[in-house]
């Protein structure tokens, strides 16, 4: 009888930690499979770590990118390097349960030989970051992750109705890097331009964030240009680009590097950065040529 207790107890236990395990897909197509929520996390993506500190978990986070500076507590947390290309000997010193990365990065193989998990996950568009809010949310075993994603689409709706009709089908440019690069429709800037009435000079047909030959911001001409501080320099020197509207009625937003940071990270502060580009779409709007 005594055997028969044990052997039902067992049984019961193997069916708990059964129960706890899952597994997650990420943007690979990989399943990753966990015994259990990680407490020990490694973000290698601001945007990820962002989202990590939206659900509440920020605590689990024991290592980021160097890029990783928002909430202000992750800044106290060990650097491993960059996210495409990080220092593998540091993350491994930290013992992560998981490490969340770009789908970019280059460390994901070599740290999966080393018998750690990885979760890739790279947002481009609202519909990712709407994505990826679930699965960190699956990952960390936070119920309920798409109450963040509803608070994000109300505060954008709002900024979008907070806009005069002037704004509407403002012709915008918006450069993501100097080479140049630019925020294309589809992409998650250009998507919120155009819930804001924006009119994207670049197409969704050249992707999300294409390379442009600068001749091109030249004929479309843009009514509004929009750059971070860190990319402006330089540009109005560019061959042909005094010409440009934008440039010659000086309708050009110079987002300072903490806007600039809001803006091009697809995660819980995207609310924040549509009511940055609505700001400078009105007080554009209103400057006389």
């Amino acid at each position: 009888m005594k055997k028969m207790w044990f052997l039902l107890a067992v049984a019961a236990l193997s069916v708990t930690g059964a129960a706890q395990a899952f597994q997650v897909i990420d943007d690979r197509g990989v399943t990753v499979t966990f015994a259990q929520p990680p407490q020990r996390i490694v973000s290698l993506l601001p945007s990820l770590t962002e989202t990590v500190c939206e659900l509440g978990q920020c605590q689990r986070l024991v290592g980021v990118d160097r890029y990783s500076d928002y909430p202000l507590s992750v800044r106290a947390l060990p650097q491993v390097g960059g996210g495409l290309d990080p220092n593998i000997e540091a993350i491994v010193a930290l013992k992560p349960d998981v490490v969340l990365m770009a789908t970019s990065s280059r460390a994901g193989e070599r740290l999966q030989s080393l018998g750690i998990k990885v979760v890739a996950l790279e947002p481009k568009s609202h519909a990712d970051v709407r994505r990826v809010l679930e699965k960190i949310g699956q990952v960390l075993d936070v119920p309920n992750a798409q109450r963040v994603w509803r608070v994000i689409d109300a505060a954008m709706s709002a900024a979008a109705q907070s806009l005069p009709a002037s704004v509407k089908q403002t012709r915008v440019y918006f450069e993501v890097n100097r080479a140049p690069y630019a925020a294309g429709e589809t992409s998650f800037i250009g998507e919120t331009l155009s819930r804001l009435g924006a009119q994207n000079i670049v197409p969704a047909k050249l992707g999300p964030f294409p390379k442009l030959n600068p001749e091109y911001v030249v004929r479309a001409n843009p009514d509004v240009i929009m750059v971070g501080d860190r990319n402006y320099a330089g540009m109005e020197g560019r061959p042909g680009w005094a010409g440009i509207r934008a440039i010659k009625e000086h309708r050009v937003c110079v987002f300072p590097v903490a806007q600039s940071d809001v803006v091009v990270r697809p995660g819980p502060r995207m609310a924040e950065g549509a009511r940055i580009l609505a700001q400078c779409l009105q007080k554009m709007s209103g400057r006389a040529p």
